[in-house]
């Protein structure tokens, strides 16, 4: 009897190509390598290419292939390049994931985080691009709900939703503080309803400031920066500087207010947030220079 012809007991089989026998039985009563025929006392015999079926039915299993799938190769339903470019896909979600629980582990150790906190990252870390998304987007669908696209201000709506489609691959602890922060953040409804308040006076061109503010905000960088009160003397010098001392009180009551209306710290925080999800160079926080200036507007209204 040739090789091509000679025949193996499952024992036989399980020793040839190194697979226990009770996983080559388990496999053989599936039918993904099938017996050739029986013995005369009804015992299971194989051939070579029987050899050849389990041989690459163990590779498979080792490269963590569904037995569905091996079923679809051994049969040529499907091509072996076919599934092997499925399972590299899958194991590429599976390697995102793993690094992503690893990022929010990292991050629960470095920040000693509470139980509280360790249940909400670990929620954050299983959602899907989609699902973390629609968080995303539930919360400017609500702030927005009831204003026109074409409204002035209106573009906040999109420009609100510009979180990257995925967290990376490898997320630094950076980034998902910031998603945590983030998904927080929008989930309060006091920041909710602010965001609302400045949407809604946006969305009527009436509530923007009527003067270019930007050329002269530099003196209040520097008066923030020194340490000046905006109420004291030097303070109203530099609101001097930036603004018309003529003006009368009731455009300065105007500006004082439209700032107020439009100046908010956790706001941009949120802007500040979705930059690091974007990674996006960091900028300088603008809200307390103006801040100050607000302060400065109110003091002189005081003493008007």
């Amino acid at each position: 009897m040739t090789d091509r012809t000679e025949l193996f007991t499952i024992g036989q089989l399980a020793r040839r190509v190194g697979v226990p026998v009770r996983t080559v039985r388990f496999w053989s009563d599936l039918g993904l390598v099938p017996p050739i025929d029986r013995s005369t006392g009804g015992y299971r015999r194989y051939d070579v290419g029987s050899v050849a079926r389990l041989d690459l039915l163990r590779t498979l299993r080792g490269l963590g292939l569904a037995l569905d799938s091996i079923r679809q190769i051994l049969d040529r339903q499907v091509s072996l390049g076919d599934i092997a470019l499925a399972h590299a896909r899958a194991l590429d979600a599976e390697i995102r994931t793993l690094r992503l629980r690893q990022a929010v582990l990292r991050s629960v150790a470095r920040r000693g985080s509470t139980t509280e906190e360790l249940r909400l990252m670990h929620d954050l870390a299983h959602l899907s691009a989609r699902e973390r998304q629609q968080i995303i987007d539930d919360f400017v669908a609500e702030v927005f709900a009831g204003i026109e696209p074409d409204a002035p201000g209106a573009g906040l709506a999109q420009a609100m939703r510009g979180l990257p489609a995925e967290l990376p691959d490898d997320p630094t602890d950076e980034e998902v503080d910031a998603w945590v922060e983030l998904a927080g953040l929008v989930a309060d409804p006091g920041f909710r309803q602010r965001v609302r308040q400045m949407a809604v006076a946006g969305s009527t061109g009436e509530g923007q400031p009527a003067y270019d503010l930007t050329p002269g905000l530099v003196h209040a960088r520097d008066a923030l920066a020194g340490g000046v009160a905006p109420e004291s003397a030097e303070g109203q010098a530099v609101l001097g500087r930036i603004l018309d001392p003529g003006l009368p009180d009731n455009e300065l009551a105007t500006l004082a207010d439209q700032l107020t209306t439009f100046t908010d710290r956790r706001v941009e925080r949120y802007w500040q947030l979705v930059g690091v999800l974007n990674r996006r160079p960091p900028f300088p926080p603008s809200v307390p220079v103006t801040e100050w200036l607000i302060a400065a507007l109110r003091a002189a209204l005081s003493k008007s």
